[in-house]
């Protein structure tokens, strides 16, 4: 597509073309005809600062003959093709020629699925079966109109211009009231956002001047590192760079993934991917640019990233809640989109339990840490994600048994949790005096844990109040460590009842030395030390005792720590950790961890200026300003879903039921 923009004050047009192509980065199982996305003229859309490389005085409309085989369209809010299931897109700049050209490459695609556009391609091109001299009518921005109660900034425009104004609202009384560290946070997250075609689309996960390591990927837009950065935009009113982010994320999904002969299903999510700018053939000084994605291919252990795409359930959602624009979520690659993700999710295997089964280094933890099975935090982003999905699936013929699939997943799964994961004083002391070796559909130890696996350090450490989900469970098996993450994500999502959502809190708080200490959140408590770390980690030297993913501290933790609290009604612990973090996050240059068993010091090997620990920063500090809008990210307990409970099949078999846990009374 060559692009060509007129932009004022208030106004920007963009008038496309479509261009053939035929070179291809990514080749498909499956081809049909690709429909064309509605044109849309939307006043909730915001034109953003474009590079002047792409902007041009007139405007005109071209008739560009297209390859049958490969064509392209433009959608609303990003060069990326945002409402089409385009895969390459690429803006090609020449030197010394006074403007850009944003070229955006369609090749085969991937399914009918996403073939279904709003309009019909009749409305945009003539009926001639040869497909030649097709017209591409013209696509409109439109600024939103600016009032004269946000004064602009006195100064910064130099910098909102590079950073492509990515979340700038200019309102005066808010700048006075931040902080010197928040003010440097959000300077340095906008100097974090990746642009692709001059819109954003993400933040890298690191922007660390002094880091020599090249050959690392922390120049890439992680799904998982973004949240907390599109929660801080979202936070500060900007929704743009999020939803740029979802449909390009969107878009990568529909990638064909193989490594070494095999493809995951097609409804996985990359962990990352990159913009990169590749040389036009003809060496005249042109490049293009294009998405370089990584499903795990290219990851340390090559692992496929399972949490992706319940990041990516949970994010959308956050946007329609925050920004009120749930016409995103309707659309029918989205809708499409979230399904190929729970079918991932849902397909039948030989599990015998509702909780998924994974490999070590899935999720956040990424190095072997002995997470491998059903780790707690999988199962927390898990049945976030399929409460998310529940409330944003459109509902009809075709959907019906996937939202019964659904429902009955998560009822499973709430149980599965609250009886088998959650342990205090009192669980402990039942499975000291567990009986072993019990075959019997009515059996107290159901998978055969050994007392002996109760560890020393549990026994002094656990207190009289309060609990918590232990890190995984397997036959014969329970992982005691306390995982963060996962813990703090059951109590958001209400994977937990409400006594234990309280339990959790209140261990927290008691334990608030071990956990918090120097620097909040410790990732994982306590930490495996010597003949435990060489078997368990396979001798990591980035995971020794007390670092990194083994016990170390993560400040990126603190926005789910502040949303957990809201809650709860634990704004002032929650704005204790923050001032703890306040201190010493500017001075130590944002890092990305902090080491030793109280964070007192950085992290050996932590990257400086890490995205998401300054993002995480921010967005704590927006949840404390306006708690009101925490409420909207996260869920209360669904008393209908337990009415589903799993402990009813017992009604009609004459037997006793156990005692659910599920069934907590609800708080006055």
């Amino acid at each position: 597509i060559i692009g060509e923009m007129m932009m004022n004050n208030r106004s920007c047009i963009c008038v496309s073309a479509v261009k053939p192509c035929c070179r291809f980065l990514i080749s498909f199982k499956r081809s049909s005809l690709f429909g064309l996305s509605p044109l849309i003229n939307s006043s909730k859309l915001r034109s953003r600062k474009i590079d002047a490389r792409s902007i041009r005085s007139g405007v005109n409309c071209r008739r560009i003959a297209l390859d049958r085989n490969a064509f392209c369209d433009s959608e609303s809010t990003s060069w990326g093709g945002a409402g089409s299931r385009v895969i390459i897109g690429r803006a090609s700049i020449g030197r010394g020629r006074g403007r850009g050209r944003g070229v955006l490459v369609i090749p085969r695609v991937a399914s009918d699925f996403r073939n279904q556009s709003t309009s019909s391609l009749g409305s945009h091109v003539n009926k001639d079966k040869s497909f030649e001299g097709i017209f591409v009518k013209p696509l409109v921005f439109k600024e939103l109109e600016q009032t004269e109660e946000i004064p602009k900034k006195e100064s910064g425009g130099d910098e909102d211009a590079k950073f492509g104004n990515v979340g700038v609202k200019g309102e005066t009384e808010r700048v006075v009231s931040q902080s010197e560290a928040e003010r440097e946070a959000w300077k340095l997250l906008r100097g974090a956002v990746v642009n692709y075609c001059g819109f954003p689309v993400g933040t890298v996960a690191a922007n660390d001047p002094g880091d020599k390591q090249k050959t690392l990927n922390y120049d890439q837009v992680f799904i998982r590192d973004f949240v907390p950065s599109a929660y801080a935009f979202l936070l500060d009113g900007d929704g743009e760079i999020v939803r740029n982010f979802l449909l390009q994320t969107l878009q990568l999904q529909s990638w064909e993934k193989t490594v070494d002969c095999h493809s995951p299903g097609p409804g996985l999510m990359p962990a990352s991917f990159k913009v990169k700018s590749v040389p036009l053939e003809g060496n005249d000084g042109s490049f293009e640019e294009c998405l370089d994605a990584d499903f795990g291919e290219s990851a340390i252990g090559r692992v496929s990233p399972v949490d992706s795409g319940l990041w990516w359930i949970i994010l959308l959602r956050a946007y329609g809640k925050l920004t009120g624009d749930y016409t995103l979520q309707e659309r029918i690659d989205v809708q499409t989109g979230i399904k190929l993700i729970l079918k991932l999710c849902l397909a039948d295997g030989f599990d015998m339990f509702p909780t998924l089964l994974v490999t070590d280094g899935s999720c956040m933890i990424d190095r072997r840490m002995g997470i491998h099975g059903h780790p707690l935090e999988i199962q927390a982003l898990f049945y976030s994600s399929l409460r998310c999905a529940r409330e944003m699936l459109n509902v009809n013929d075709e959907t019906k048994n996937l939202v019964a699939a659904v429902n009955s997943r998560l009822s499973a799964l709430s149980f599965h949790i609250r009886e088998y994961y959650w342990v205090d004083i009192k669980k402990i002391n039942e499975i000291y005096r567990y009986n072993t070796e019990e075959y019997s559909a009515d059996a107290t130890n159901k998978f055969n844990i050994y007392p002996e696996q109760i560890p020393s350090w549990l026994v002094d450490w656990i207190p009289n109040r309060g609990g918590y989900f232990i890190g995984n469970l397997q036959p014969a098996h329970m992982d005691f460590r306390f995982f963060t993450l996962g813990n703090l994500w059951a109590v958001v999502s209400s994977l937990g009842s409400q006594e234990q959502n309280e339990g959790v809190m209140a261990l927290i708080e008691e334990k608030w030395d071990d956990l918090v200490a120097n620097m909040p959140l410790k990732i994982c408590f306590p930490a495996l030390e010597q003949e435990e770390w060489r078997i368990i980690t396979g001798s990591d030297p980035k995971n020794t005792p007390w670092s990194y993913h083994n016990g170390g501290s993560w400040p990126t933790l603190l926005w789910q720590f502040t949303l957990a609290c809201i809650k709860m009604g634990k704004l002032d612990l929650a704005k204790k950790a923050v001032a703890v973090a306040e201190k010493r996050l500017k001075e130590d240059q944002w890092p990305e961890y902090y080491d030793t068993r109280s964070g007192r010091f950085v992290g050996k090997q932590s990257r400086l200026y890490q995205t998401w620990t300054i993002a995480g920063f921010l967005a704590s500090k927006k949840l404390i300003e306006q708690p009101e809008k925490a409420s909207l990210l996260f869920w209360e307990e669904d008393y209908q879903l337990l009415e589903t409970c799993v402990c009813g099949l017992n009604k009609s078999s004459g037997k006793k039921k156990n005692k659910c846990s599920r069934f907590t009374p609800p708080r006055s």
